[in-house]
């Protein structure tokens, strides 16, 4: 009995499984509402499969990059199974969860030329989070680890002509693909020649990828360590923000 939740994006949702097999997903109501929904949306994902908590044997979370709140709120609930019931954890990366929706998009768009994405998230601070991606024999293979950029570095990098030989992904540049819940208030700022966006609706990350990803995992043995688990911020939040001058001085 598995237990996957996404709480990194702006919308969450949680799922039930029984190993490979999905059961049901369960999306939050609106735009962060991980706190208030996240319990009420397990209890009823439970209770239509007639189970009960501590029957859950794995809990599969995404850990980041994302929101700071929803990162730790799945980084807790992961920990607190763990001591009730010895629920083994599997972290998963946000940003390969949204990549794994690209799969979807193939399928069910039928688009052929898709063999290079990036997922983007909004970092703030005029910055994204990003990783982009290779498509290898139906697996999308992490050709750029997670990093923190502006979308004109991205573009430098990525977009047609203006990509340096030297960060091309392959010797005849392709289109670059994006997709990623950054995307929603800063597309404009992603357009450029080489450059094409997903339907909007696969952007956000879902406990249904999480728990394919973790699943994967989870065959290879690769548990976290309940004592050392931290969200991945890729840069740490800045409680000093909007507070008094006085507080922090």
């Amino acid at each position: 009995m598995i237990l996957a939740i996404e709480t990194s994006g702006r919308i969450g949702s949680a799922a039930i499984a029984l190993g490979e097999q999905m059961l049901s997903e369960a999306r939050f109501s609106g735009p962060m509402r991980h706190s208030a929904e996240i319990f009420p949306a397990v209890h009823r994902l439970l209770e239509r499969f007639s189970r009960e908590p501590k029957e859950i044997e794995h809990i599969y979370i995404s850990v980041g990059p994302g929101s700071f709140t929803g990162l730790r709120i799945a980084a807790a609930l992961a920990k607190t199974m763990h001591l009730a019931n010895a629920a083994k954890i599997i972290a998963v990366d946000t940003l390969d969860v949204i990549a794994a929706n690209a799969t979807d998009y193939i399928k069910e768009e039928k688009v052929k030329d898709l063999t290079q994405i990036a997922t983007i998230l909004d970092a703030k601070r005029g910055q994204f989070f990003i990783a982009a991606y290779q498509n290898k024999q139906g697996r999308w293979e992490k050709t750029m680890p997670d990093c923190l950029m502006t979308a004109r570095q991205f573009l430098e990098n990525f977009a047609g002509s203006s990509q340096p030989a030297r960060l091309r992904l392959s010797a005849t540049p392709r289109q670059v693909w994006l997709l990623g819940e950054g995307l929603v208030y800063h597309k404009d700022k992603f357009k450029a020649d080489g450059i094409r966006f997903l339907n909007e609706r696969y952007w956000s990350p879902r406990a249904e990828k999480v728990h394919k990803l973790g699943w994967q995992k989870a065959l290879a043995g690769q548990f976290a360590d309940p004592l050392t688990l931290q969200p991945t911020y890729l840069r740490k939040p800045d409680i000093k923000a909007g507070l008094p001058q006085h507080l922090y001085t």
